[in-house]
């Protein structure tokens, strides 16, 4: 940090235009809609949108709020760093671990597993959909698990456009935790709320998504009948995930919620006398349109099963080991903490804020945690160090456009955090006095469908959400948390998701098809996060916040 008289301190404003709150908020928001018409309506890639979005806040920072530009242009570089690093660490190590186990045909044998469990298809729904699903999303995320499982269900029979939209709804409720709780890691970074205690509100809301998602899945495979029939599988398999999900976040670990969730939902399902019950004729010739792939058939040594099953185990034990008090404190003794250069900002009270020193924690971050889960996933697979090395090289460029987009978009909300334009636009907001407990989820809502990102909505509105419960005296931590909450819903009718969908189906360009049937679901659950925020903002339900 600067000493003084080296460089000027820059202290926010809030009201640079006209002295106006309303027509400096208008100009502050250029940047997010700028990002946001590009991806929605011009459907601009969204690393080139991210970049444009930027360049538009560097300008409103530097011309219209008076940052220095060496200061505006240091805050954009913090933000492409955090991107980098931890956030894209922990995607790309856990996307390396999966495609691990495809170079080893080990996913194959996972996949057949998987299929063995019930000839039911709409327990299959819940096991490939709902719990797998979580798996991937608390793995990898950014796509993967609705590519993923939607191809697994056309393989065991399913019509494509019904896997599809499976796929799409199950991948709602770990959103949130995904990619080992990197949206919840960022919204803890942008809003300057403790990552425990935003987590713990996140882990009070998207459960209860979880005890009505398995039961929605279920009605989308088979309608009343199967709701009828299935529904007791569906209502245990949802409430053993969401009470793993609820204690993990709030008790043991962001980073291992999903996981936690996953595996308990999938084994209650097991459990359960009903999920074994083999299916009738009449229910399978319904639902079944598709063609069952006949490598389902094959037997695997139990050996190679246990193997399949090993990366996610390691996974499990060494994030959990992380967790005991003497080793997380070990760990985080490598933690180094820096004055970033030339950024010396202070807030409208003229007190420094936050952003003006990094934190780099160098072996306690989940990307590094995953990445020796890795390794020792390539010792157990069998996987020749070269052959590793070379897939890790591989995910890194598969995801290159994911990398271009997550820091682009966190450079940009970076230089707005640390320029006032969130505050500005915070305190507008804050106008709407309780009313902003109702809409807080609709913002997240609207930053996923247009982002396709849970991560990339609470990099952008993570900020506001808490300048804006501040103003209007709400809880920071419920507002920030109900953007990731409501963002969740966003997540099955975004562009991204939905071509995803469309392109692992072969369903290329009926994008609009899929739309049309999940919208619904996506409207009806954010209206049910916006009711249960409302509720927990008020003596209703505040009794469920920590």
């Amino acid at each position: 940090m600067p000493e003084s008289g080296e460089a000027p301190v820059y202290v926010q404003e809030l009201e640079p235009v006209a002295d106006s709150i309303g027509l400096s908020a208008l100009v502050a928001t250029l940047p997010l809609l700028i990002v946001l018409v590009l991806l929605g309506g011009v459907r601009m890639k969204a690393h080139l949108a991210g970049a444009t979005g930027l360049l538009a806040a560097v300008l409103v920072a530097w011309l219209v709020y008076g940052m220095p530009l060496d200061q505006t242009l240091s805050s954009a570089a913090q933000g492409a760093v955090f991107g980098l690093f931890p956030i894209l660490w922990i995607v790309v190590n856990a996307l390396w671990v999966y495609r691990m186990t495809v170079r080893t045909r080990h996913f194959d044998i996972l996949r057949r597993s998987f299929g063995r469990l019930s000839d039911d298809p709409r327990i299959q729904a819940l096991v490939v959909g709902f719990c797998f699903g979580a798996l991937l999303e608390a793995l990898a995320g950014f796509g993967a698990p609705v590519a993923i499982c939607s191809v697994m269900l056309v393989a065991l029979g399913f019509d494509p456009v019904r896997a599809a939209v499976v796929a799409l709804v199950a991948n709602t409720a770990p959103v949130a935790f995904g990619a080992m709780g990197t949206p919840v890691v960022t919204l803890a970074q942008v809003t300057g709320v403790p990552l425990d205690s935003v987590a713990s509100v996140v882990g009070r809301q998207t459960p209860l998504l979880a005890l009505v998602v398995p039961l929605v899945l279920v009605w989308l495979v088979d309608g009343r009948r199967g709701l009828r029939e299935t529904w007791v599988p569906a209502l245990v398999c949802g409430v053993a995930f969401a009470v793993a999900q609820f204690a993990a976040s709030n008790y043991v670990s962001a980073q291992l919620a999903d996981i936690g969730a996953s595996l308990a939902g999938a084994g209650a399902l097991v459990a359960v006398p009903h999920a074994r019950v083999p299916a009738t004729d009449s229910v399978r010739a319904s639902v079944l349109t598709g063609v069952r792939s006949e490598e389902l058939d094959e037997e695997d040594p139990r050996r190679e099963v246990l193997r399949a099953y090993a990366p996610y185990a390691l996974i499990v034990a060494i994030f959990s080991v992380a967790q005991i008090p003497a080793v997380k404190e070990w760990l985080a003794g490598a933690t180094q903490t820096y004055d970033w250069p030339f950024l010396d900002v202070a807030g409208p009270d003229g007190k420094p804020v936050g952003g003006n020193v990094f934190t780099w924690p160098i072996v306690s971050t989940g990307g590094t945690l995953v990445l020796l889960a890795g390794v020792c996933t390539a010792v157990v697979l069998g996987v020749h160090a070269r052959v590793a090395v070379k897939e890790w090289a591989a995910t890194v460029h598969e995801l290159r456009f994911a990398i271009l987009t997550v820091t682009s978009v966190l450079a940009l909300a970076y230089v707005m955090n640390l320029s006032g334009q969130a505050g500005t636009i915070g305190h507008f907001v804050a106008a709407a006095g309780a009313g902003l407990a109702f809409l807080s989820p609709v913002l997240g809502w609207f930053g996923v469908a247009v982002s396709g990102s849970d991560t990339s909505a609470n990099a952008l509105f993570g900020a506001l959400q808490v300048t804006a419960a501040h103003e209007s005296g709400l809880s920071p931590e419920l507002l920030a948390a109900a953007n990731s909450s409501g963002g969740v819903l966003g997540k099955m009718i975004s562009p991204q998701n939905l071509t995803i969908a469309c392109a692992a189906v072969g369903l290329a360009g009926r994008e609009g098809d899929l739309l049309r049937k999940v919208l619904p679901w996506s409207v009806g659950l954010l209206l049910v996060m916006c009711l249960i925020v409302v509720g927990q903002s008020s003596p209703v339900l505040d009794w469920m916040l920590p």
